[in-house]
């Protein structure tokens, strides 16, 4: 299987933990991005570790923090990094299928263990579908400044 890179700050922290050992179980080389404790930091560090990584490696991303929405915020600031904030499985399908979203943010308060892990688990595993989805983000490239 492919290359995970995840990260979070520490009020995602505990929800990292499980998603590693879950996506490790589901055959996933997973690359931790820190932080390693729930110790106060900044989440647009780890926003910004794991989308480059990701950027390097052409590999999908997971990031978490508390509500998600400041990882998504951070994260999309990043040339190259479509994030997306997903609540459910089907909006993680729906980004992957027609905005090829290559970062998945997660909030920790918001989500419970299970339903993060079937949101990653579909944010993972869905292709996206290009065609005329395409035209579009390459909209978002040129429109956008990026």
């Amino acid at each position: 299987m492919s290359t995970v890179i995840i990260g979070s700050d520490h009020a995602g922290f505990a929800l990292k933990e499980y998603l590693k050992d879950h996506l490790a179980a589901k055959g996933y080389e997973v690359e931790d991005m820190g932080t390693d404790s729930t110790a106060s930091c900044d989440y647009p560090e780890y926003a910004y570790k794991v989308c480059e990584r990701a950027l390097v490696t052409g590999s999908l991303g997971v990031l978490i923090c508390g509500t998600g929405v400041g990882m998504s915020m951070s994260a999309n600031r990043v040339a190259g990094i479509r994030a997306a904030l997903c609540t459910n499985e089907y909006l993680a399908r729906m980004t992957r299928k027609h905005n090829n979203a290559n970062i998945l943010c997660l909030g920790e308060r918001v989500l419970g263990q299970g339903a993060a892990a079937a949101i990653a688990d579909v944010f993972l595993e869905t292709a996206f579908e290009g065609g005329r989805h395409q035209r579009r983000i390459d909209l978002m490239d040129s429109v956008c400044g990026r």
